[in-house]
């Protein structure tokens, strides 16, 4: 079976995250799918993020011999089959009912990362479970240290192996799809939204059998009962803040494992990131959630990892949506590469079937683009950037 005819075996209705996306919008209620597409305010750079990847071009080299591809790279101690983790995804449950365990289950079969939010619908200790360990963990930092050092110390009971602590949300982004919806702070359950759920019987009927979703991991820190609005009150008291430098440092001297650093965009933070002694950066903008007028992320990918590659990792989030993605940022300097919303078309598309489906299709193009290019091992990307304009 030629490699054509065994990715038609494996799906043929699907194979492209953009099929999965087209799916996933008719089996999802209109007010998950918007929240899971949606950015801050008129959404110029959630656009710009996937629209400047297109810009960076790849050379291939075809009469170079050409032994073969290896896709596996080494980060943190381990080493995982490619260059690609499934992004932390807030209320994800709501998107896709039970989605935090089948993304987990389907990292762990292809060895690559889960990073789990603090605000997902999985506990930390369900998500280690199903994850046999290796899943990482992104924390919104808590206004209260005494929460934080729970979280921490919960994370250390199951050797969760990186902790990503987020920088980029000092205030919740305005993002006008949520607040039509009902799904800004306080969240609100409209008649629209009712009729919504009730044309996706198959979404209504697997969130019926999962139950109604919660803030899995933060559970045991709330008040029993909390109504919507005092659920709004709770999360903005509790996650509203800015995490500057002093905070890092609390951390890194509490937390023994690795540290990295997520939302760092610009030459300041990535330098303090060093001085704070963090393992790691990833280079995003939150998936264009929270600032509009920035810039796109694999804009100053290629500067941040040039100066500091040789000091920690160099990591991506934010506007990637393909193999070729990957391989874009990858060329740039990037050492590891993250994806969010590819990965949840893929479960609102095929339920539980879909974290599988999805990463099968980001190895399989990342694989041909290597080929194509004549890239042996992920490095020599490098040598097949033409222009990052």
């Amino acid at each position: 079976m030629n490699k054509k005819e065994d990715f038609l075996r494996y799906n043929p209705y699907y194979p492209s995250v953009a099929d999965l996306k087209r799916k996933a919008k008719r089996r999802m209620p209109k007010f998950a799918f918007d929240y899971l597409e949606g950015g801050c305010n008129d959404e110029i750079n959630l656009h710009r993020n996937e629209a400047d990847f297109q810009q960076v071009h790849l050379m291939p080299h075809y009469l170079r011999k050409h032994k073969g591809v290896d896709m596996s790279t080494e980060l943190f101690g381990h080493r995982y089959d490619a260059p690609l983790g499934i992004s932390p995804i807030g209320l994800q449950g709501l998107m896709w009912p039970n989605a935090p365990e089948i993304l987990a289950k389907a990292a762990l079969k292809h060895n690559v990362p889960y990073i789990l939010s603090t605000v997902s619908t999985s506990s930390i200790e369900r998500i280690a479970e199903v994850s046999e360990g290796n899943a990482w963990f992104q924390l919104y930092h808590p206004t209260e240290n005494s929460l934080r050092d729970d979280l921490l110390r919960r994370l250390e009971a199951v050797q969760c192996p990186v902790l990503v602590v987020l920088v980029d949300v000092p205030s919740f982004g305005l993002r006008y799809r949520e607040i039509k919806s009902g799904l800004s702070m306080p969240p609100r359950m409209t008649l629209t939204n009712i009729l919504q759920a009730a044309l996706r019987p198959v979404w209504s009927f697997e969130t019926l059998k999962v139950g109604i979703p919660e803030f899995a991991t933060l559970k045991p820190y709330m008040g029993k009962d909390l109504n919507l609005k005092q659920l709004g009150a709770y999360m903005n008291a509790t996650f509203t803040g800015r995490v500057d430098a002093d905070k890092i440092a609390a951390i890194r001297d509490r937390w023994k494992g690795k540290l990295v650093i997520k939302g760092i965009v610009c030459e300041e933070d990535a330098e303090k990131a060093v001085h704070l002694g963090a393992d790691g950066i990833i280079v995003s903008n939150h998936g264009g959630r929270q600032i509009d007028a920035g810039e796109s992320t694999i804009k100053p990918l290629k500067n941040l990892a040039g100066k500091y590659g040789d000091k920690m990792k160099v990591m991506i989030d934010s506007g990637l949506r393909s193999g070729p993605d990957i391989g874009r940022a990858l060329a740039s300097g990037a050492e590891f590469t993250f994806m969010g919303r590819p990965c949840m078309y893929g479960v609102g598309a095929l339920g539980k079937k879909g974290g599988n489906h999805t990463l099968t299709i980001l190895k399989l193009q990342l694989k041909q683009v290597m080929e194509q290019l004549g890239c042996e091992k992920l490095e020599d990307f490098r040598e097949c950037l033409i222009c990052n304009e």
